[in-house]
């Protein structure tokens, strides 16, 4: 795995390469899908998150936003609560469920492009008559596999809960609470 150090004076240096490397370096190790570790020069404390939170937050403020401010507002909300980590691991895998749409989408448009690369009009045609039917049936399913990835773990925190109260005395439920 590769490693960068960061500095007290906020410069990074790639070990590998063995030179000082910008966020913009980092971003693209990201993008190439490279491995890497960022690390605190001195206590060698892990800082990748806090890196890779510093590259979102200069995407962000670059361009076309990703998250909208009420979406911030909700997700700053879950910290703190008992369903932060619930959070945490709902929106990773509804982050999978769209990078495998993604990859499905783009192993689809492939056969569009001769052996030069070039697109191939007619090709380009038909899938793009295809692509918003195409489109919203993956999204459609994204969303209902989505929901169903949340349903499942409210399920799971609701028997966890229910094994942590057990041996507390509460009366049993009532006919229109789920069990």
């Amino acid at each position: 795995m590769r490693t960068i150090k960061k500095y007290p004076n906020r410069r990074l240096y790639d070990t590998q390469s063995s030179t000082y490397i910008t966020l913009s370096d980092v971003r693209q190790l990201v993008l190439a899908n490279d491995e890497f570790t960022v690390v605190d020069a001195k206590s060698n404390e892990d800082l990748t998150r806090q890196i890779l939170l510093q590259i979102i937050l200069e995407a962000e403020a670059a361009g076309s936003p990703l998250f909208s401010a009420p979406m911030l507002s909700q997700i700053i909300r879950f910290y703190g609560q008992a369903t932060q980590g619930m959070m945490g691991a709902y929106l990773e895998k509804s982050m999978q469920a769209f990078v495998e749409i993604q990859a499905k989408m783009q192993d689809a448009s492939k056969g569009f492009y001769d052996n030069k690369g070039m697109p191939n009009p007619e090709m380009w045609t038909q899938f793009m008559s295809m692509q918003t039917p195409m489109v919203q049936s993956m999204m459609s399913n994204y969303i209902e596999q989505s929901k169903n990835m949340f349903v499942q773990m409210q399920e799971q925190m609701q028997q966890n809960s229910r094994s942590i109260f057990q041996t507390f005395p509460f009366p049993p439920p009532t006919g229109g609470e789920r069990r």
